[in-house]
């Protein structure tokens, strides 16, 4: 099953969700500002990614600028990052996209097509 950890009043999450239905892609919705993924899915997610953990972090959010975290992350230990996300949705770059065998932070839609193998 595809997971698609979203935020309703995030446009870009609204254009990735219409694009699955579009192209016919069964797919759960989890709203990451409610439910946001734990420090242990997070690790579970980072892993199966192979992707670097900066990624996960939502750069362009309000909470990501207010914390200063473009001048802390390059200090902060994998561990202490994995804990600051688990701790708000917001900080988290959604969309995320979760198959059998891919996890992408943010919507392309290559990347997408590819990883819901359309």
């Amino acid at each position: 099953m595809t997971t698609v950890y979203c935020y309703a009043k995030c446009s870009t999450c609204k254009k990735a969700l219409k694009w699955l239905e579009e192209n016919n892609v069964a797919h759960e919705v989890i709203d990451i500002k409610a439910d946001h993924p734990d420090e242990a899915t997070l690790k579970k997610l980072h892993q199966k990614s192979g992707l670097p953990l900066k990624r996960f972090f939502n750069t362009s959010g309000i909470l990501y600028r207010e914390m200063e975290l473009s001048k802390k992350l390059p200090e902060m230990s994998e561990e202490q990052m994995y804990q600051l996300l688990a701790t708000d949705g917001m900080l988290v770059k959604r969309p995320l996209l979760v198959t059998e065998d891919a996890v992408i932070p943010g919507f392309k839609e290559d990347t997408w097509k590819a990883a819901v193998k359309l």
